[in-house]
């Protein structure tokens, strides 16, 4: 059964009817999906959870798909939530824990809003999907789409690691390769819509956000329905940090947590952060950054359709934004792979190193419960890793 109610514009509230085929709203803007959740008994439905699967799929009230018969899962969602006693001890902060999204079925939290999106699609009649992606999403899509047996069209950058091109490649995607960034990508994407390709691209459609709200679940349900202090998440397109802030308030609505909401913590790279500048300058809008350089291919995004929203879930959370640079978010995974026994990527890192810095400029003075997003695995930046491996030794 489903209690989705409508979709509704991100900015001017524009009302949509579900189960119709939806990308943008007529201004533009992401549509999100919106549940009639006074339809559902919250405290009754939270003592079943731990009977129910160990999947997102476990959250299958608030989630838009409306049939069994429609869902295309490969295990992912309820990643361990790993509680960093050694990292933590050193840092000075007892509660400190690592959401670990490496054990997701394609190695990153891309797995959760792509399950959502082709499950959707499937629902319906969707079959030929198309994404512009650095690495993780288009693994992702192309391992559902393979499991659903839709087509995939993948469109990636030429500096993508090689390991994200050989694994869409092998999941039966057309991967298309373009000079520049995920901007360009999106813009080859859209040239080839003629061809009937749907795009699955950033909140482009309203359903990857649902699978990324997830987290917010989890990690809630995993601290034994409190909600965290503080959480700390490498953002390039954004979708999990909209729709974790989203979860929250639909976790308030069904009684189990009250008014309290975690500081957002955003981090970008030094050589794209169009978001820490908008955050800083006060803006509405983050203006597109031009040339965007760094080593985390996930966070090379030069332009995000979902900016204001993030920025928003930044100030509404009195969070911030703030950018690391490739050598410290390099240093972070090899910390955390030594302390914690977990060979993260480096937007995995970039957390670390961003927590490093909110600790000495007092930004957590107070705060218990920290979370950092770990959103991918190392092994998939192998080129990387190798570099860092060989510093060293040397």
């Amino acid at each position: 059964m489903s209690f989705v109610s409508h979709l509704e514009c991100a900015r001017c509230a524009r009302k949509y009817e579900p189960g119709k085929v939806h990308n943008l709203c007529e201004c533009g803007s992401p549509l999100l999906v919106r549940y009639d959740l006074g339809q559902l008994d919250g405290e009754k439905w939270r003592a079943l959870l731990g009977e129910r699967p160990a999947s997102l799929w476990r959250y299958r009230e608030v989630l838009p798909v409306t049939q069994d018969s429609s869902i295309v899962s490969l295990g992912e969602g309820f990643t361990p939530l790993l509680h960093a006693r050694r990292l933590g001890e050193k840092l000075g902060i007892s509660k400190l824990y690592l959401k670990d999204e490496s054990l997701n079925p394609t190695g990153s939290f891309k797995a959760r809003g792509l399950a959502l999106a082709v499950s959707m699609a499937r629902e319906l009649g969707i079959e030929k999907l198309g994404i512009p992606s650095a690495g993780n999403a288009g693994g992702a899509l192309a391992a559902y789409a393979a499991r659903a047996g839709m087509e995939a069209l993948v469109i990636m950058p030429k500096e993508t690691p090689l390991a994200n091109r050989l694994e869409c490649e092998l999941l039966g995607a057309e991967v298309v390769l373009v000079p520049g960034s995920i901007k360009d990508c999106a813009r080859a994407l859209r040239e080839r819509s003629a061809e009937g390709w749907f795009d699955c691209s950033t909140l482009r459609e309203p359903y990857r956000l649902e699978g990324k709200k997830t987290m917010a679940y989890e990690v809630v349900e995993q601290l034994e329905w409190r909600v965290p202090d503080a959480m700390i998440y490498p953002t390039g397109g954004g979708t999990g940090l909209i729709g974790m802030w989203k979860a929250f308030d639909e976790m308030q609505e069904l009684g189990w947590i009250g008014n309290k909401r975690p500081q957002m913590f955003a981090v970008q790279s030094t050589g794209c952060a169009p978001i820490v500048r908008a955050f800083a300058s006060e803006a509405e809008k983050a203006e597109e950054w031009l040339e965007p350089q760094t080593l985390a291919s996930g966070l090379r995004v030069p332009s995000a359709i979902g900016d204001f929203l993030m920025l928003r879930a930044l100030r509404e959370s009195r969070g911030a934004a703030l950018a690391v640079d490739d050598r410290l978010m390099l240093e972070g995974v090899r910390e955390l792979a030594e302390t914690e026994g977990i060979v993260t990527s480096p937007e995995g890192g970039a957390t670390l190193a961003a927590f490093k810095r909110l600790i000495n400029d007092q930004f957590l003075s107070g705060l218990e419960t920290v979370v950092l997003f770990l959103t991918a695995s190392g092994y998939k930046y192998l080129e990387v890793l190798q570099e860092l491996a060989s510093s060293k030794r040397n």
